[in-house]
């Protein structure tokens, strides 16, 4: 059902977000492979499954990336030219190797004028976007990309990514959710989803303690939750604790 490109440049912080996907990139998928339900596990053989996990970073903080690629159903209405999207996406992707990347942004550019729905030219589009911390103009790309076509996972993925830099655990959560519910085999939105059910958790403790500065539960609590969560991300500390929303 679907095919995924590979995204080869090193991100410094795109969760940074003050979260980030601490992956790699993922392999290179030459043919999409046989189409499936939505509903249905990916198969084995599913490129998408070769793609980076390290998601223990994405929610948590620390360095990392977002989700590099993402994989296009067969089936959806695209008037895209393959051959085309496959050159710029080629192109991109080296120019982003070659630390080149306005240069890619405008192959993408030039690319989306003749494509504009491609969905894997306004992923790539976004990621690079990400990997420049424009955070704000990577939203908008992820936002876009998951309303015009929610069945695809990984852009609800790279939004709760963007959501989660900014601190709004909540909308992150939202976006996990639908990830998870677009492609109920989809281990790295499960993962993120835990690590963000940890942070959640935190939050709670934070507010429960300074609600009641002298229960000790709440405060254990929540030392164990940022003993967790610093143990949990790699190459970095916990996030510091922000104080509860109130909107």
């Amino acid at each position: 059902m679907r095919c995924a490109l590979a995204f080869a440049s090193a991100f410094a912080s795109a969760f940074a977000l003050a979260l980030a996907l601490g992956h790699s990139p993922g392999a290179l998928a030459q043919t999409p492979p046989a189409q499936t339900s939505p509903a249905e596990p990916r198969s084995r053989n599913d490129p998408m499954l070769r793609l980076p996990r390290g998601a223990d970073a994405s929610i948590l903080g620390g360095p990392g990336r977002v989700v590099p690629d993402v994989p296009v159903a067969s089936n959806l209405p695209l008037q895209s030219d393959p051959r085309a999207v496959s050159t710029a996406l080629e192109q991109a992707n080296r120019l982003v190797g070659e630390d080149k990347h306005d240069d890619a942004l405008r192959t993408l550019d030039t690319a989306l004028a003749a494509q504009p729905r491609d969905p894997q030219l306004r992923f790539l589009y976004g990621v690079i976007l990400a990997d420049r911390h424009r955070t704000a103009d990577a939203t908008g790309v992820f936002e876009q990309l998951a309303a015009d076509f929610p069945e695809l996972p990984e852009p609800h993925n790279n939004l709760a990514v963007m959501h989660a830099a900014a601190g709004d655990l909540d909308k992150a959560r939202a976006s996990l959710e639908n990830a998870v519910r677009a492609l109920p085999g989809y281990a790295l939105a499960h993962e993120n989803l835990g690590d963000l059910y940890l942070r959640l958790a935190a939050r709670s403790y934070q507010r429960a303690t300074d609600l009641d500065a002298q229960a000790p539960s709440p405060r254990h609590k929540l030392a164990m939750a940022r003993e967790l969560i610093a143990r949990l991300t790699p190459g970095g500390a916990a996030p510091k604790p922000q104080s509860p929303r109130t909107d």
